[in-house]
């Protein structure tokens, strides 16, 4: 490791990232006695993608991370691939005498010695001291699939009405639903996908929450998430839809056409998101993270000591607009507390050519502001910025879109498809445009109007790349209020070593 660790060049400071080597999906995210459990596929062996192990940290905030020792490593069933972690209230699986304890549900990885042929198979740990350490069961692995190479990713909830344990599992180009009375043993259910939503890649890390709509707590909907691999000839890469529908313990039924697809943020590097069981919050959101990154060029990543860094936590809540029933995402609330200095302006003009922030320097700060578009045909902020770099976040009038620009965002070189600009529909609202941003050493999340649609981009500009404008093109417009707040670090917490 690093000997002065999380001040190397582009580490987050706001973001949670491994002490050391390489980190992809998150896993195994469950509350329980206080703290929130985020474990994450781990290689100890260098920076790139190796054999899987899950790491683990704990948080009471969602914001301040304690790094503890590895929670899972690979034994004689292979490696240990993404899945869950829950809280048996009721002691369904019989591990704890009696009393409620956390189990996580998870695939292992190897070869078949019969074929060669890279096999996927589900299996269970369970821990008796807070997720501290943990014991595999003996009778792994509980599920498999003889036809299915990719059949991997459990995610696993308790269904009340019917009393049972529901998994729903990544099986190729489509997710596939068990259910179970113990955690043990499980039977099939239903199919979900084969006509549905994207399918531009292998289907992966899905999961299936309910949720209020428009925060009634009487009306609700279900929400399933997939994620979907990269595929060399869509320029996207890997990234996540979701289904709006219905769910009856057994089948899930989508409100949307077979062949609409919604994303869950349209940026390029939010993947293999879920939220976090056993979570409960009064509002009846749930609490959600992704990886910062993109498979196209996830091992490609211009940093040294570790690779890849989490995306903020959000919430998410459902609501209604001229579309339909959508998800909504919001930062949590818990991030304010690393504001460390505020400015202000309000009502101000934006005209072409003028840059009301340009004596303002930051590296790692959040904006919240609203922007009247008035007669200009883009508006937006120049972020990151020096005489050779800028990270642009504007919005095209005319065309109603939200786009990042991240051509000139730093360094790009490491694959062709990292430097481009991407944008994605939003309507303004009665000729207003609200953004809040949080911008890092490398990476950029934008959540607008309200959250409304979210961008999530890495960028890798140089350290001395801190300038900022708010510009205005083809005509005025109006900044109604910004607030910009520096941030401190959340690198302050024990690291008990990895």
């Amino acid at each position: 490791m690093n000997a002065t660790p999380y001040l190397e060049k582009y580490r987050s400071q706001f973001h949670f990232t491994p002490p050391a080597n390489w980190m992809n999906d998150p896993n195994g995210m469950v509350y329980w006695d206080g703290e929130y459990h985020l474990f994450y596929q781990y290689h100890p062996g260098g920076t790139t993608w190796g054999p899987m192990h899950w790491g683990h940290a704990v948080s009471t905030d969602l914001t301040h991370w304690e790094h503890l020792p590895m929670a899972l490593k690979p034994d004689r069933h292979g490696q240990i691939f993404s899945g869950c972690a829950v809280v048996d209230w009721e002691d369904s699986s019989g591990f704890f005498a009696g009393s409620p304890g956390l189990v996580a549900v998870f695939t292992h990885a190897d070869q078949d010695p019969d074929t060669d042929r890279p096999r996927q198979r589900q299996s269970l740990a369970y821990s008796l001291d807070k997720g501290r350490t943990w014991t595999m069961y003996d009778g792994n692995p509980v599920l498999s699939h003889e036809q299915l190479t990719d059949f991997r990713d459990p995610k696993v909830f308790w269904y009340a009405p019917k009393r049972t344990w529901v998994m729903v599992i990544a099986a190729g180009d489509r997710v596939l639903f068990y259910t179970s009375p113990d955690l043990k043993a499980w039977a099939y259910a239903s199919e979900f996908g084969a006509e549905e939503g994207s399918h531009d890649g292998v289907w992966e890390c899905p999961d299936l929450i309910e949720l209020p709509v428009d925060g009634q707590a009487d009306q609700t909907r279900w929400v399933l998430i997939v994620s979907i691999g990269d595929r060399p000839e869509c320029p996207e890469g890997s990234r996540t839809q979701y289904f709006v529908g219905s769910f009856d313990g057994s089948r899930f039924t989508s409100d949307a056409q077979p062949e609409a697809v919604l994303w869950l943020d349209h940026g390029r590097d939010n993947y293999a998101g879920v939220t976090w069981s056993d979570a409960n919050r009064a509002d009846g959101g749930r609490l959600f993270i992704g990886w910062m990154s993109n498979w196209k060029y996830a091992n490609l990543t211009p940093t040294d000591s570790w690779r890849s860094a989490m995306t903020l936590p959000r919430v998410m809540s459902l609501k209604t607009g001229p579309s339909g029933v959508r998800l909504v995402q919001e930062p949590v609330s818990g991030l304010q507390k690393l504001r460390r200095e505020e400015r202000q302006w309000e009502n101000v003009p934006v005209t072409p050519g003028i840059n009301i922030l340009s004596s303002e320097k930051s590296g790692t700060f959040e904006i919240e502001c609203e922007l009247e578009l008035g007669s200009a045909t883009e508006v937006g902020l120049k972020l990151r910025q020096s005489e050779s770099e800028e990270t642009v976040v504007g919005y095209n009038a005319s065309a109603q879109t939200l786009f990042i620009d991240r051509t000139r965002s730093g360094e790009t070189g490491f694959h062709e498809a990292f430097g481009c600009r991407h944008e994605a529909p939003l309507e303004a609202r009665e000729g207003r445009l609200k953004l809040r941003l949080f911008v890092d050493h490398a990476s950029v999340e934008v959540f607008a109007n309200d959250g409304e649609l979210v961008m999530t981009d890495q960028i890798f500009p140089d350290p001395g790349s801190t300038g900022l404008e708010l510009y205005a093109l083809g005509g005025e417009a109006r900044l109604i209020s910004l607030r910009l707040y520096e941030l401190n670090s959340i690198h302050s917490a024990v690291t008990a070593g990895i």
